[in-house]
This record gives structure tokens, sequence and C-alpha cells, in this order.
């Protein structure tokens, strides 16, 4: 549908599109609009010029994140916003559009997506794994809810490149056919050799563990990303592959990785996972503390209160945040 679909992020610097972009510009939203020098700036303008097409069909954010920060804005400023598209030029109709937003607003925010856009088919989110995962079951559970969400490329660290579509939009955790033709990619096998080689797409095996050498553009450097690769099998000739942890070979999916920390935060009186960055510690240096490989997790906790001695041990930080450090060998 022409215009049928709102974008929701924020890149700094000129518009770029990512390479490999398949799909048409079908956006309500002007590319220019997620190029502001402020963040916040960005998400609200790109949030007035959504507010004001009812028409809607797809909402569609590179993070969930994004989409977390730019509902929060409505959630806090919508009786501005509807100010500003009754006296503004956005909408064709702004006073009807202007006290229709004013009307949903005023019932509270749950499912508040589908009663703005009534039209809205699907919730498109550029990465699903990790912390966002966390993003969109809060999303899904409260201003989304009754609506779907799919991720639907896999792109490298950074965002710049297409790797790979999902062709399984009803499963919950995305799984990504890798495209050959969309950038070089090289794979170096986990754990890595004496001597590493890379080997190419057509000599990936199921089952095996992959760090991702790209080289994205014509003239970039060819680069090792530090991203670990499953394969989960073949669509027809071409891998199949999901997103893992991997600081020694142990090869975590990431989204089991998720839920356990979810469940292992759980178990702490009145906590609440927030948000959570995972990096390997040889990253970190001697501030890692030395010893075995492990994964350090900053966490950012809610309602945390009534620790045990080994609860606070393994806890540290101001205000709420934490730093976690789990063994590689723990699965």
């Amino acid at each position: 549908v022409p215009r049928g679909t709102a974008l929701l992020s924020w890149v700094p610097g000129p518009p770029r599109a990512p390479a490999g972009w398949p799909l048409p510009a079908l956006y309500c939203t002007p590319a220019q609009a997620g190029a502001l020098p402020s963040r916040a700036a960005a998400l609200r303008v790109q949030l007035l010029f959504a507010l004001r097409t009812r028409a809607l069909r797809v909402l569609e954010a590179g993070l969930a994140t994004e989409l977390h920060d730019a509902l929060a804005t409505l959630r806090a400023g919508w009786p501005e916003l509807a100010q500003d598209l009754a006296l503004g030029r956005l909408s064709p109709q702004p006073g009807a559009r202007a006290a229709e937003l004013r009307a949903e607003c005023a019932r509270g925010f749950e499912g508040i997506v589908r009663r703005l856009w009534p039209r809205l088919q699907v919730v498109v989110v550029g990465t699903a794994h990790g912390a966002e995962q966390l993003y969109c079951d809060g999303l899904r559970q409260a201003d989304c809810r009754g609506l779907p969400f799919y991720c639907p490329f896999y792109r490298a660290a950074g965002g710049e490149s297409l790797l790979g579509v999902n062709l399984w939009p009803e499963e919950p955790v995305p799984r990504f056919l890798l495209c050959p033709d969309w950038a070089f990619c090289e794979f170096l096998l986990c754990p890595a050799e004496e001597e590493p080689r890379t080997v190419l797409l057509d000599e990936l095996w199921e089952g095996r563990e992959y760090g991702l050498v790209l080289t994205a553009r014509p003239g970039e450097y060819r680069c090792h990303t530090g991203e670990v690769l499953r394969v989960t099998g073949f669509h027809k000739q071409c891998p199949v592959v999901d997103q893992a942890l991997s600081v020694r070979g142990e090869s975590i999916p990431e989204e089991r990785f998720c839920r356990s920390l979810c469940r292992a935060v759980g178990m702490w009186p009145g906590a609440r996972l927030v948000d959570y960055v995972c990096v390997e510690s040889d990253l970190l240096g001697a501030s890692s503390g030395g010893g075995a490989p492990h994964y350090e997790v900053f966490v950012e906790l809610r309602g945390l209160r009534d620790l045990s001695e080994g609860q606070r041990y393994k806890v540290r930080g101001p205000r709420g945040a934490a730093l976690l450090k789990i063994s590689a060998a723990s699965r």
C-alpha cells in the first residue's frame, strides 16, 4: 500500500539505504526525519507523520527499543502531539485526527497502537534477538497487544548490510535464509582452528557454528564482525541460520540465553529485567578479573530488594545497574 508504512528509526547523518535493500519506498515518514541530530526529535517527528495517517498497515522500527521510546513519547506527551496535529499541516483533516488521538489516549494505553491505527496488520522490527526480545515481549503485552511482530531481515552489526531474509514470519524465534548476492560473506569455524581459514556459503555444515567475516559494499574493508551464526538447516541449497553466543565453543542461542537470564532474575524478590548487554570477558582486559573466559552481562534491573549475600556478590553497581559474571561452561 503506497504510504501505508510508518518508520520509527534514528540514523544520524544523511539518509542511506542498507546495501541489498529489496523493497520500494512505501513510507509515509520522510527519510530526512530519521536523520535529525537528536534521536528524541527524530522519533517525535516520525511519530507525528505516523499519527496523521489513520490507514497505516505496517508499523516498522529499526529497533524494538525505538518503537518503545516512540510510544513512551506518545504516552507522556499526547496532548502536545494532538495540538501539533490540530494546528499544523501534517494532516489533511487535522481537527478530526487530533480529536481522535485525544479520545483514544484518554481511554488508556493498553492496545493503543491498534486503536490509533485500526487497519494495522503487523509490527516490523529490525532485530528481535538479545535484549531487543525483552522490548518486543513488553510491547506485545501492552501497547501493541493483538498485533503480530515480524523480523524480516538479518543485518550485520551496524545495520548497513542485509544478509538474510526470514521466510517463516509465524515462528516466534526468527531464523534467516542467507542470501548469496546481498554481500560477500566468509565464515570462520567455531571454535577457531589453530590455523583458521575462511569458508564460503556453499561450504557450511548443518549444526555447526561460524564467525562472520563480511565485505559489505564494493571497496569497503573486509572485517570480522564478531557475530556467531549457527546453521540450523537448509532451504533448497541456501543455509538457514540463527544467532548464538560462543566464548569458547559452547554455542548458546541468544533466545535461550535471554530466557535463562529472565528466569535467573525472576529468582530475586521483586526484580524485573529491563535491559541487558552481553560482552566476552577478554574484550574488557584486566577489568574482567581474569580467570577462564566468561560472559560479562551488564543488566538494568528494577524492583531489586532483599538480596542474599550470595546474590549481592553476583550483582554490583549503582542505581540498579548490575554486572553479572556467567561462566561459559554453565548452560
